[in-house]
């Protein structure tokens, strides 16, 4: 299956490095605000260069990814937007509603990607206080109110989070999107098996990603279903190898190291098994941060989920994208530092070679 790359939408803003300074005083250090006008220079760019679409995060600090969407739908034409959900923030009929209603609106661009939670602190936030298997029973039980939704026909149903009495989607739009559903655990990946289209995961080495790929099919084929997999990687992709490690170099010397210990703290009362999975790649050490050939777990010293970036000449991105997509990967999240001038980067040094190669 050929492969479908996305981009990532700054909602929670911009800027040159993975987290601000401790004083705040690097000339590189000036955020961009994720108004209309930014957002949407982003998504034209990854219309201009084919990407899929766009993963439109969600979480306490993002500006609401349904409203962006709509406002960033009629800046585009082409793009997807895959729009982070969470369970507990609506009733899955409403969800049902929303989501057809934006596929009229944006002709049939909706993707969704469902995001359980793992952080403890930030759920509490938003009023929701199910513990981590609690949530992704929940999950499982919303999409398949969600999906039944989908057949425009009236339903019950009776489960431990949702009592639904003659639900009905009254216009359900002819293409249903494609749901995507993220996490490590045994909770997430028997959600994913059972109800998602595409199975995600936080990048690790290649070994570690057919290892989950096999496991997550095995679970699937129990249900009688096949999914899609993919992952979510950022990128620092240069004419030379060299240009590209520099890069690195001047993100680690803008990471202070008070700030290292203070994120492996809190990550390590992640509920996230994927956090962890994404903390044990470094240990919260500086040294070796190259855990495979070009693929860099620096960002993961500092910022919270996705910590592995694909770091390398244009060639040697190229050659690592297609070492990951013969694990069995179809779709690759991508984002990176600024996300505008990366999208550019990538796109014009990348995504020929990948097309020349006949993966896109």
């Amino acid at each position: 299956m050929t492969l479908r790359l996305h981009w990532f939408m700054p909602l929670h803003g911009d800027g040159r490095e993975v987290a601000k300074s401790a004083d705040g005083s690097s000339e590189t250090n000036i955020r961009r605000e994720p108004d209309l006008a930014y957002l949407s220079q982003v998504a034209q760019a990854i219309d201009r260069f084919g990407f899929v679409g766009a993963l439109i995060p969600t979480g306490m600090f993002c500006e609401d990814p349904w409203l962006v969407s709509s406002a960033l739908a009629a800046y585009t034409q082409k793009m997807n937007f895959m729009i982070a959900l969470r369970p507990g923030s609506m009733p899955p009929m409403v969800a049902a509603q929303m989501s057809a209603t934006f596929q009229r609106l944006s002709g049939g661009r909706l993707m969704l990607n469902i995001v359980t939670g793992g952080d403890a602190d930030e759920q509490k936030r938003y009023g929701d206080w199910l513990d981590h298997d609690q949530r992704y029973e929940r999950t499982a039980e919303f999409l398949d109110v969600w999906s039944q939704a989908w057949k425009g026909k009236p339903f019950d149903f009776e489960g431990e989070h949702f009592h639904i009495k003659a639900g009905l989607l009254t216009r359900p739009h002819p293409v249903r999107p494609l749901v995507l559903l993220g996490g490590a655990s045994a909770g997430a990946q028997r959600a994913a098996a059972a109800h998602a289209d595409v199975y995600l995961s936080w990048g690790e080495s290649p070994d570690a990603m057919r290892n989950l790929t096999k496991e997550v099919s095995e679970l699937a084929a129990k249900h009688e279903r096949t999914l899609e997999f993919g992952t979510r990687f950022h990128i620092i992709s240069r004419d030379t190898s060299q240009e590209a490690w520099e890069v690195t170099e001047r993100l680690l010397a803008g990471m202070d190291p008070e700030r290292i210990a203070q994120a492996q703290k809190r990550f390590a009362r992640s509920e996230s098994e994927g956090q962890r999975r994404m903390a044990a790649l470094h240990g919260g050490s500086t040294d070796n941060l190259e855990i495979y050939p070009n693929v860099w777990a620096g960002y993961g010293l500092v910022r919270p989920g996705a910590g592995v970036a694909l770091v390398g000449s244009h060639e040697e991105v190229a050659a690592r994208i297609e070492e990951y997509h013969d694990t069995g990967l179809t779709h690759l999240i991508l984002s990176g530092q600024p996300h505008l001038e990366e999208a550019y980067a990538f796109g014009e040094g990348v995504m020929p070679i990948l097309r020349k190669r006949g993966l896109l």
